[in-house]
């Protein structure tokens, strides 16, 4: 015996999808630049260095200091002076008195002469540092403004244009089902 069957057909359904891309367009403007440069500013000033040199006792060292002072100490040195000469004297009279013991002491004395007199010594003292010298070396300041720059900037907005694309969905093929029953022979 033969069984019925049943026979389906399917369909499917078909979207069609109609699409085009989008368009845009973006424009960004360079911005607007404004610079200044401000030169940094410096002032120096400086000072004249100094050097002094005094060789004042140096030339007194050598006696040929300032007269004023030669002569100031001369007299300071005349007390001492005057009782040495006294004392040399009295001294020298002291050997003629004494002429009954021998010798000559008019020749003596005639041999130990000197024209120079060592009590008139108004030199300074000599040294090898008699020269003052003082350096004062100059100053030097500096005032410094510094530099820059300034900077105006400006930007510009961006441009955006923006053209919607094409978009269309449909139906291409509907779904279908279809169902054939199967013939069936009755027997009456």
């Amino acid at each position: 015996m033969q069984i019925p069957q049943i026979q389906i057909r399917q369909q499917y359904g078909k979207i069609h999808i109609d699409a085009d891309n989008g368009r845009q367009e973006l424009e960004q403007p360079q911005a607007k630049l404004e610079m200044e440069q401000i030169e940094p500013v410096q002032h120096m000033n400086t000072t004249r260095a100094q050097l002094e040199i005094n060789q004042d006792r140096a030339w007194d060292a050598l006696a040929l200091g300032d007269n004023l002072k030669t002569m100031s100490t001369i007299y300071s040195m005349a007390s001492d002076m005057a009782l040495r000469g006294l004392e040399r004297i009295v001294e020298q009279g002291n050997r003629m008195a004494a002429i009954h013991r021998g010798g000559n002491p008019i020749a003596e004395m005639a041999g130990d002469w000197q024209r120079t007199y060592s009590e008139y010594d108004f030199r300074g003292a000599a040294s090898f540092d008699n020269v003052d010298i003082t350096y004062t070396p100059s100053e030097l300041t500096i005032e410094t403004t510094p530099g820059r720059v300034e900077l105006n900037v400006q930007v510009n907005k961006p441009i955006h244009h923006y053209e919607r694309g094409k978009l269309e969905i449909y139906m291409s093929q509907y779904p279908k089902l279809e169902i054939i029953p199967p013939q069936i022979n009755e027997l009456i």
